[in-house]
């Protein structure tokens, strides 16, 4: 029993040390650093350096949990449909496609509606400052 637990042991460690291969795109996806994917760089296209400005705003403007999730939904929802305005804004200033561009459109319009409610609920049962 213990040979048979020793083996399975090795086997897994092996499957889970083994390298992503060059071909499978998602294991090249998690392999790749979180900073190299949200980090704009000099070589990035400005499109690119857009999207990945937006990620990254996202994530370091993200208000900090409170423990009631309400207000953690609407706080933390917020920053998101804000970097996916701008992200959408990214593509109405690059993307050539007439789908993407009319899907951008509708994004920033439906989300900037969305970010008024917000703010209408959170001024309703947040105190300034809390």
């Amino acid at each position: 029993m213990k040979a048979a637990a020793t083996i399975l042991t090795l086997t897994l460690l092996a499957a889970c040390s083994q390298q992503p291969t060059p071909g499978n795109a998602a294991e090249r996806h998690d392999a790749m650093s979180h900073d190299a994917m949200m980090s704009p760089t000099a070589s990035d296209a400005e499109a690119t350096r857009g999207y990945k400005q937006s990620m990254a705003d996202m994530m370091t403007t993200a208000p900090p949990y409170t423990g009631d999730a309400d207000i953690d939904f609407m706080r933390q929802m917020r920053v998101h449909h804000i970097a996916a305005v701008t992200m959408a804004r990214t593509e109405l200033a690059h993307g050539k496609d007439p789908e993407a561009r009319a899907l951008a459109q509708a994004v920033i319009n439906a989300q900037q509606k969305e970010i008024e409610q917000i703010d209408r609920w959170l001024r309703q049962r947040v105190p300034v400052g809390g």
